[in-house]
């Protein structure tokens, strides 16, 4: 006979599949999602603020961006400005694209797909800022981190010339890396944080006191767990 606790496990599983399978189907209504397979043709390249935004405002992206804390949180702050938030994970994607329909943001949408596309996803000199939200640090795999010379070569190609890239992340391994980067190939730091929240306590810029307001599913786990947060923002043109 199967235990009370093998049941439950067995129970919470097919549950939480079926929440999955619910969401990846509730996407592909949304009208704020788009979702890209590789080697199709993507119209929306180079015409991401004429096209799905209507407008000719700055477009920020955020890669990785899990629940779309970010995405949707500067959305918020910048009416002024368009957000992409991208993930392969639809139904992480799913939280932050409801809640930007249900408020009627007009500002943000969601592209599901792999990071490695991005070239295909946004023409040269589109994007103004790209952010990287506590990015996997991939400790094995250096080349696979959103802060190696294979995705910079990829970001350079898409940033209008004098963008910015911003890194926040708990995870000393990949921040350092960051650094080490930076330094080596000459990029221009425009911030640099190596304890956020300590430095928050002195900060006297309300803007930017209000952006890092702004916490991800995860930053608020690793925070909890006594976890430094760091930042860095930095131009690679």
């Amino acid at each position: 006979m199967q235990s009370n606790r093998s049941f439950l496990n067995d129970y919470f599983c097919f549950t939480m599949g079926k929440d999955k399978l619910a969401r990846f189907a509730a996407i592909k209504s949304f009208e704020n999602v788009l979702e890209y397979q590789r080697n199709q043709p993507f119209p929306l390249s180079g015409n991401w603020t004429r096209d799905f935004f209507k407008n000719d405002q700055p477009l920020i992206i955020e890669l990785g961006c899990g629940k779309g804390e970010y995405s949707v949180g500067l959305a918020k702050m910048y009416p002024n400005k368009n957000f992409i938030g991208l993930d392969i994970k639809g139904n992480r994607i799913f939280i932050g694209a409801r809640q930007a329909l249900k408020e009627k943001m007009t500002n943000v949408g969601f592209l599901r797909t792999r990071i490695d596309f991005i070239e295909a996803l946004f023409g040269p000199n589109e994007v103004d800022e790209i952010w990287l939200t506590f990015s996997d640090p991939q400790p094995q795999k250096p080349k696979k981190r959103l802060s190696s010379p294979i995705f910079i070569n990829r970001y350079q190609k898409i940033l209008k010339p004098g963008g910015s890239i911003h890194m926040k992340t708990d995870n000393d391994l990949l921040f350092q890396y960051t650094l080490e980067q930076i330094e080596e190939h000459g990029y221009s730091i425009i911030d640099y944080r190596p304890d956020l929240y300590q430095s928050l306590e002195t900060e006297t810029n309300p803007t930017l006191k209000q952006i890092f307001s702004i916490k991800t599913h995860y930053e608020q786990l690793f925070y909890g767990k006594g976890h430094i947060i760091k930042y860095v923002s930095f131009k690679i043109n």
